[in-house]
Protein backbone atom coordinates (compact mmCIF):
# COMPACT_ATOMS: atom_id res chain seq x y z
CA UNK A 1 0.00 0.00 0.00
CA UNK A 2 1.37 3.58 -1.06
CA UNK A 3 -0.36 6.47 0.72
CA UNK A 4 -2.97 4.52 1.40
CA UNK A 5 -3.84 3.42 -1.79
CA UNK A 6 -3.44 -0.09 -3.25
CA UNK A 7 -0.80 -0.79 -5.80
CA UNK A 8 0.19 -3.81 -7.75
CA UNK A 9 3.34 -5.41 -6.68
CA UNK A 10 4.42 -9.29 -7.78
CA UNK A 11 5.55 -11.96 -4.22
CA UNK A 12 7.61 -13.84 -6.08
CA UNK A 13 8.13 -17.25 -5.09
CA UNK A 14 12.64 -17.33 -4.71
CA UNK A 15 15.02 -14.73 -4.15
CA UNK A 16 17.03 -14.60 -7.42
CA UNK A 17 20.82 -12.86 -7.81
CA UNK A 18 18.81 -10.60 -9.74
CA UNK A 19 17.14 -9.48 -6.69
CA UNK A 20 19.88 -9.60 -4.53
CA UNK A 21 21.93 -6.91 -6.55
CA UNK A 22 18.95 -4.81 -6.53
CA UNK A 23 19.37 -5.47 -2.87
CA UNK A 24 22.94 -4.35 -2.85
CA UNK A 25 22.37 -1.31 -4.90
CA UNK A 26 19.76 0.04 -3.29
CA UNK A 27 19.48 -1.30 0.48
CA UNK A 28 22.87 -1.02 1.68
CA UNK A 29 23.08 3.25 0.61
CA UNK A 30 20.18 3.79 2.68
CA UNK A 31 20.64 2.10 5.61
CA UNK A 32 24.75 3.26 5.63
CA UNK A 33 23.23 7.07 5.12
CA UNK A 34 21.01 6.49 8.09
CA UNK A 35 23.92 4.79 10.72
CA UNK A 36 25.39 8.18 9.62
CA UNK A 37 22.69 10.20 10.63
CA UNK A 38 22.17 8.34 13.61
CA UNK A 39 26.15 8.11 14.20
CA UNK A 40 25.95 12.42 13.93
CA UNK A 41 22.99 12.49 16.24
CA UNK A 42 25.04 10.63 18.71
CA UNK A 43 22.96 7.54 19.01
CA UNK A 44 23.94 4.84 19.82
CA UNK A 45 23.88 1.42 18.62
CA UNK A 46 20.38 0.35 20.60
CA UNK A 47 19.24 3.75 18.38
CA UNK A 48 20.17 1.73 14.93
CA UNK A 49 17.86 -0.50 12.54
CA UNK A 50 17.88 -3.98 14.29
CA UNK A 51 18.76 -5.55 10.94
CA UNK A 52 21.28 -3.37 10.01
CA UNK A 53 23.82 -6.10 9.77
CA UNK A 54 21.88 -8.42 7.83
CA UNK A 55 23.56 -9.51 4.76
CA UNK A 56 20.91 -11.12 2.56
CA UNK A 57 23.41 -12.22 0.02
CA UNK A 58 25.55 -14.44 2.60
CA UNK A 59 21.99 -15.46 3.97
CA UNK A 60 21.18 -17.08 0.64
CA UNK A 61 24.62 -18.32 0.10
CA UNK A 62 24.16 -20.64 3.28
CA UNK A 63 20.66 -21.96 2.24
CA UNK A 64 21.40 -22.54 -1.44
CA UNK A 65 20.25 -25.90 -2.91
CA UNK A 66 17.74 -26.27 0.48
CA UNK A 67 14.24 -27.47 -0.51
CA UNK A 68 12.89 -26.64 3.15
CA UNK A 69 14.47 -22.87 2.68
CA UNK A 70 11.84 -21.46 0.52
CA UNK A 71 12.70 -18.23 0.19
CA UNK A 72 10.29 -14.76 -0.60
CA UNK A 73 10.57 -11.42 -2.48
CA UNK A 74 8.00 -8.41 -2.92
CA UNK A 75 8.66 -6.32 -5.94
CA UNK A 76 7.01 -3.00 -6.91
CA UNK A 77 8.16 0.01 -9.17
CA UNK A 78 11.09 -1.86 -10.11
CA UNK A 79 12.61 -2.26 -6.73
CA UNK A 80 12.61 -5.06 -4.31
CA UNK A 81 10.27 -4.30 -1.20
CA UNK A 82 10.81 -6.94 1.24
CA UNK A 83 12.54 -9.90 1.32
CA UNK A 84 11.71 -13.64 3.72
CA UNK A 85 13.61 -16.94 4.55
CA UNK A 86 11.27 -19.78 5.53
CA UNK A 87 12.48 -22.85 7.19
CA UNK A 88 10.33 -25.70 7.23
CA UNK A 89 12.03 -28.38 9.06
CA UNK A 90 14.08 -26.42 11.87
CA UNK A 91 11.50 -26.33 14.67
CA UNK A 92 8.14 -27.65 16.22
CA UNK A 93 5.50 -26.40 17.73
CA UNK A 94 5.84 -25.29 21.62
CA UNK A 95 2.05 -23.94 22.24
CA UNK A 96 1.00 -26.52 24.50
CA UNK A 97 -2.26 -28.00 21.96
CA UNK A 98 -0.07 -28.62 19.30
CA UNK A 99 3.02 -29.45 20.86
CA UNK A 100 6.03 -31.11 18.64
CA UNK A 101 3.55 -30.79 15.47
CA UNK A 102 5.69 -29.61 12.34
CA UNK A 103 5.10 -25.47 11.79
CA UNK A 104 7.27 -23.38 9.13
CA UNK A 105 9.76 -21.14 10.83
CA UNK A 106 10.68 -17.46 9.35
CA UNK A 107 14.37 -17.48 9.86
CA UNK A 108 14.53 -13.94 8.22
CA UNK A 109 11.72 -11.04 7.16
CA UNK A 110 12.70 -7.52 6.03
CA UNK A 111 11.26 -4.62 4.24
CA UNK A 112 13.23 -2.52 2.26
CA UNK A 113 14.63 0.42 4.19
CA UNK A 114 12.42 3.20 2.95
CA UNK A 115 9.37 1.02 3.86
CA UNK A 116 10.51 1.65 7.82
CA UNK A 117 9.82 4.21 10.15
CA UNK A 118 13.08 3.74 12.15
CA UNK A 119 15.10 4.87 8.35
CA UNK A 120 12.60 6.93 7.11
CA UNK A 121 10.15 9.48 8.53
CA UNK A 122 7.32 8.45 5.87
CA UNK A 123 7.75 4.80 4.88
CA UNK A 124 6.49 4.62 1.18
CA UNK A 125 5.17 1.25 1.42
CA UNK A 126 3.14 -0.26 4.06
CA UNK A 127 1.77 -3.89 4.34
CA UNK A 128 4.94 -5.27 3.26
CA UNK A 129 5.58 -7.51 6.73
CA UNK A 130 1.66 -8.73 6.18
CA UNK A 131 2.08 -9.91 2.86
CA UNK A 132 5.66 -11.85 4.19
CA UNK A 133 3.49 -13.46 7.14
CA UNK A 134 0.27 -14.35 4.38
CA UNK A 135 3.01 -16.01 2.34
CA UNK A 136 4.73 -18.03 5.38
CA UNK A 137 0.75 -19.16 6.36
CA UNK A 138 0.25 -20.42 2.70
CA UNK A 139 3.57 -22.02 2.53
CA UNK A 140 2.77 -23.75 5.83
CA UNK A 141 -0.92 -25.08 4.14
CA UNK A 142 0.41 -25.75 1.30
CA UNK A 143 2.79 -28.40 3.40
CA UNK A 144 0.13 -29.79 5.42
CA UNK A 145 0.96 -27.70 8.40
CA UNK A 146 -2.40 -25.85 8.46
CA UNK A 147 -1.45 -22.02 8.95
CA UNK A 148 1.20 -23.25 11.87
CA UNK A 149 4.11 -20.87 11.70
CA UNK A 150 6.59 -20.01 14.08
CA UNK A 151 9.65 -17.09 14.38
CA UNK A 152 11.69 -14.96 16.88
CA UNK A 153 11.36 -11.34 16.37
CA UNK A 154 13.47 -8.29 16.59
CA UNK A 155 12.40 -6.07 19.83
CA UNK A 156 10.65 -3.43 17.88
CA UNK A 157 8.71 -6.08 15.71
CA UNK A 158 6.85 -7.56 18.54
CA UNK A 159 3.96 -5.20 18.52
CA UNK A 160 3.42 -6.32 14.73
CA UNK A 161 3.45 -9.91 15.55
CA UNK A 162 1.16 -9.69 18.76
CA UNK A 163 -1.16 -7.52 16.67
CA UNK A 164 -0.95 -9.98 13.68
CA UNK A 165 -2.68 -12.31 16.36
CA UNK A 166 0.77 -14.34 17.26
CA UNK A 167 0.95 -15.79 20.31
CA UNK A 168 3.92 -14.28 22.68
CA UNK A 169 5.76 -17.47 23.74
CA UNK A 170 8.82 -15.37 25.61
CA UNK A 171 12.05 -15.41 25.56
CA UNK A 172 13.50 -19.03 25.54
CA UNK A 173 17.30 -18.09 25.93
CA UNK A 174 17.51 -19.45 22.28
CA UNK A 175 18.04 -16.73 19.42
CA UNK A 176 19.72 -14.23 20.87
CA UNK A 177 17.57 -13.70 23.72
CA UNK A 178 14.54 -12.82 20.80
CA UNK A 179 10.99 -13.39 22.35
CA UNK A 180 9.55 -16.10 20.41
CA UNK A 181 5.79 -16.24 18.43
CA UNK A 182 3.49 -18.98 17.24
CA UNK A 183 0.44 -18.82 15.06
CA UNK A 184 -1.86 -21.71 15.39
CA UNK A 185 -4.34 -22.94 12.81
CA UNK A 186 -7.45 -21.13 13.86
CA UNK A 187 -4.95 -17.39 14.29
CA UNK A 188 -3.75 -17.94 11.12
CA UNK A 189 -7.22 -18.30 9.53
CA UNK A 190 -8.36 -15.36 11.58
CA UNK A 191 -5.01 -13.42 9.88
CA UNK A 192 -6.65 -14.58 6.41
CA UNK A 193 -9.40 -13.09 6.88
Amino acid sequence: MHADKLVEAELVDAIEEAHLDLVDADWAPAVVTRLKQLVDQGRTPADWPQSWHWNWRNKMDRIRGLASCPTYAILCEGKVQGLMQLNDSKARCRIAEQAGLDLVYVDFVESAPWNRSEIVDSPRFKGVGSIMLAAAIETSRDLGFKGRIGLHSLPRSEPFYARSGMTDLGIDGTSENLKYFEMTPDQAAAFSK
